[in-house]
């Protein structure tokens, strides 16, 4: 009696949580292409209107739009785009097929990928508990080489964790590599790429990989928001934000009222915040927060950031998120014409360029290289900018990873291994291109460089005179 008591107890708190998470049945994708600005203003009128959810939250004439749309709104948004005669095409009709697939457990007994190692294979995507516990499981099998580390704590005071990876504790000279995961909760890609990329520093015979991975001491982070990751898990799979409270009890008509919770932890950091690229509004995707690094995630990377600057220079800092294939170099709050280039900025782009090059060999996936206003949208408050501004950091990037906006967040698994392979090329592409600039010998070398190169140009010009 007792068993069966315990059985039916369990079954409900089942169903009470699958009931508690957010379903997307028969929510629709699909995708718009403005023509021009009237178009453009149409689609910000449905948007505004909460008509439906935008996955682009910015966009221009002749940009992909991908606009998620929930049943009960479906007929409206179409009629809307039919008066305004804007072609629309499907892209899913239920989008929580896509995402059953993504979430579904792993079935007892069934054999691991030849591509496991430890817990984890690059099948599928695993939840925070899962890394967490991978990374212990490296700490343990690699004791003189990583390290767990604990950068601080989430709003829900989850432990935000990483590993640092030092095949030369020996050496006081090192200088440091920087990965961030998972800024954005729903971009699932970016902790199934980070967690190649260690595996890869630790098991790969490359010579250029063991190079990338030995020159460095590593400090790696494949989840920086903990309680935004667990909720696409257990609440909401399109989730973008931490989970901050905020005073507000209601979005209004046509906006789920928990969105008003959360903060865009990367419209978060003390840089240039809230200036373009953000919103005041806690309802929106973009809230940037009530102030500038108000979050503790926000805090916890910036506080760690700047021990390792004052420890060490700082070679890269890569923040990876998804989607739409680019690499975006600082600054990104500034107009292209008014571009407030960072110091070593030409550097960082025919780095990129060689990156994505390299990367696009291999099965032919084309990344965009510039700064944001250029690639993406004008943006403030990021960490890969905050980074760039206030330590010694020589090359910052945000990587979006793949892909163009078929599948968007929702990339199936069966893509996890092609684009990390990809990636793989392109930033070892990154790390030798970096070497020829000389950033391994001194930070300012690609300035002398630069120059040299002028001197030499003006010398030539009176000669030839």
């Amino acid at each position: 009696m007792k068993v069966l008591l315990i059985c039916l107890i369990l079954i409900a708190i089942n169903a009470n949580v699958n009931a508690e998470y957010k379903s997307y049945l028969n929510y629709k994708l699909y995708k718009v292409n403005p023509k021009n600005q009237d178009d453009v203003n149409t689609l910000k009128e449905i948007q505004n209107n909460g008509i439906g959810e935008f996955w682009n939250e910015y966009f221009r004439p002749e940009d992909d739009v991908r606009i998620m749309v929930e049943p009960s709104w479906e007929n409206i948004f179409l009629e809307r785009l039919k008066e305004a005669k804007l072609e629309v095409k499907l892209i899913f009709n239920n989008l929580q097929e896509i995402i059953y697939k993504q979430k579904a457990p792993r079935q007892a007994g069934t054999v691991r990928s030849a591509n496991s190692f430890f817990s984890l294979d690059w099948d599928d995507y695993y939840d925070l508990e899962q890394i967490n516990h991978w990374l212990d499981e490296l700490a343990e099998a690699y004791p003189n080489i990583v390290t767990t580390v604990v950068m601080g704590k989430s709003v829900e005071d989850r432990d935000i964790k990483g590993i640092k990876i030092d095949y030369h504790p020996e050496r006081t000279d090192k200088k440091i590599g920087f990965l961030e995961g998972t800024l954005h909760a729903r971009e699932w890609i970016s902790t199934a790429t980070i967690t190649w990329i260690v595996k890869e520093f630790l098991t790969s015979s490359d010579p250029d990989v063991r190079a990338f991975a030995e020159n460095l001491e590593w400090h790696i982070f494949p989840i920086v928001n903990p309680d935004g990751y667990v909720y696409t898990f257990t609440g909401n799979r399109m989730w973008r934000k931490n989970r901050s409270k905020t005073n507000f009890t209601s979005c209004g008509a046509n906006v789920n009222d928990d969105m008003s919770n959360g903060v865009d932890l990367n419209r978060n950091f003390d840089f240039v915040w809230m200036t373009v690229g953000a919103s005041n509004d806690p309802c929106s995707n973009l809230f940037a927060g009530p102030s500038p690094a108000s979050e503790p995630e926000t805090q916890a990377i910036s506080q760690y950031v700047l021990e390792l600057s004052d420890r060490g220079e700082i070679i890269y800092y890569i923040a990876f998120h998804s989607y739409t294939q680019m690499f975006v170099i600082p600054f990104s709050h500034v107009a292209s014409n008014q571009m407030l280039a960072a110091d070593n900025y030409a550097n960082m782009f025919e780095i990129a360029v060689r990156s994505a090059e390299k990367l696009s060999q291999r099965f032919g996936t084309s990344y965009s290289v510039g700064i944001a206003a250029n690639v993406l949208y004008p943006m403030s408050g990021t960490s890969f900018d905050w980074v760039k501004n206030y330590t010694n950091t020589r090359i910052s990037y945000l990587i979006e990873l793949r892909d163009m906006g078929e599948f968007g967040f929702l990339l199936p698994a069966s893509q996890i291994i092609p684009n990390n392979l990809e990636v793989m090329d392109g930033l070892i592409e990154m790390d030798k291109t970096t070497k020829l600039l000389g950033y391994y010998t001194t930070a300012d070398a690609s300035k002398i460089f630069y120059s040299l190169s002028v001197v030499i140009f003006g010398l030539m010009a009176i000669l030839v005179v």
